[in-house]
């Protein structure tokens, strides 16, 4: 019986069987690759890289070579900046009009001196103080004042920001890496040693000092402010170059001494490179002296030599290092060990 022409029309969306079963098997189909390529484990993801990444940059470094990403030799974090990182500096001091005069020193917006900061920390007992538990209470813990004006960092005779430019000089001249043990013979306040210390793998520093207070500033003020403290350095007090507390197997990729040989006799001076010739690792190894080698030049040349030679060791000559961070350059003489 066919429908009459004259029924109401109905007003809506009309769906055909045959436009059901397309739509639902094309639903079908999208769901079926989705889940697919979901669960599948062989499917390559092909992430676009960020712009900071690593993999997208290569820098020449002076002193290492080609750095990818601020990385050094081997892979290694970067020690020196970088050629584009000193032209940066120098276009932001030119860019922002800089013109202070030079060597000109002026006080901050704190007026007081370091003298009068520490007058006042004698006075009131530290910047802050309680009474309590001693077990509880860190403002126990012995911290001179002279610390917490940062006087330590005056004591040297030069910038305390030229320890990071001693320590890369040193560093890149060994070929560094976070692996690598490091003894500093005279280590004071950690002006140098800290950079090594951040550097380094935990416990892979190591130190002999005679100075109370500047082993207090090491332990109270300059590893805790630096975040220092889980690297665990060995820092030892001692000044007869006795180095039987770092322990019998240690075996040193860079041993150094930064302006302390001149202070010392000359004989202590050999007793302390007989005692360390055999921890210096063969070869690669290096032992560093700064402003001069007093101690082997009084001797002569040729005693000199042959004194070096019975303890195993080898002047390699010296070096002239100039320093990025202050007008200031110092001599370094090299020493290996020349047999296993």
């Amino acid at each position: 019986m066919a429908l009459s022409s004259s029924a109401p029309s109905q007003k809506g969306i009309v769906i055909t069987v045959p436009m059901l079963v397309l739509s639902v098997s094309v639903a079908a189909i999208f769901f079926f690759f989705l889940f697919s390529s979901l669960s599948s484990p062989s499917t390559p993801c092909f992430c676009p890289t960020p712009p900071n990444s690593p993999s997208t940059t290569t820098v020449s470094v002076p002193g290492i070579g080609v750095a990818s990403g601020g990385a050094g030799l081997a892979g290694n974090p970067a020690i020196s900046p970088s050629s584009e990182d000193i032209e940066w500096v120098k276009d932001q001091i030119r860019v922002n009009g800089l013109h202070m005069q030079e060597n000109v020193l002026r006080k901050g917006i704190n007026p007081r001196t370091r003298a009068q900061q520490l007058e006042d920390l004698n006075n009131f007992k530290g910047i802050s103080h309680y009474e309590g538990s001693e077990a509880n209470n860190h403002t126990v813990l012995p911290c001179p004042g002279e610390l917490l004006v940062e006087e330590h960092h005056s004591n040297y005779g030069e910038p305390w920001a030229g320890g990071r430019d001693v320590f890369e000089f040193l560093a890149e001249s060994v070929h560094l890496t976070p692996e690598s043990r490091v003894l500093e013979i005279g280590c004071g306040t950690l002006r140098v040693g800290l950079h090594f210390i951040r550097y380094l793998n935990p416990e892979h520093y190591y130190c002999l000092e005679r100075d109370e207070l500047s082993l207090m500033a090491a332990f109270r003020y300059e590893l805790p402010s630096q975040g220092l403290l889980s690297k665990r350095p060995l820092i030892v007090r001692g000044e007869d170059m006795d180095f039987t507390r770092f322990g019998s197997g240690v075996v040193y990729d860079l041993i150094y001494a930064s302006a302390v040989f001149l202070h010392m006799p000359d004989q202590l001076v050999w007793v302390g490179l007989e005692r360390l010739a055999n921890k210096l690792k063969p070869y690669d190894g290096r032992i560093f002296v700064s402003h001069n080698i007093k101690f082997c030049s009084r001797l002569g040349g040729e005693e000199c030599t042959k004194r070096l030679k019975s303890l195993g060791l080898e002047h390699l000559g010296k070096h002239t290092h100039d320093s990025l961070l202050f007008n200031h350059y110092e001599i370094w003489f090299e020493f290996r060990r020349s047999k296993a």
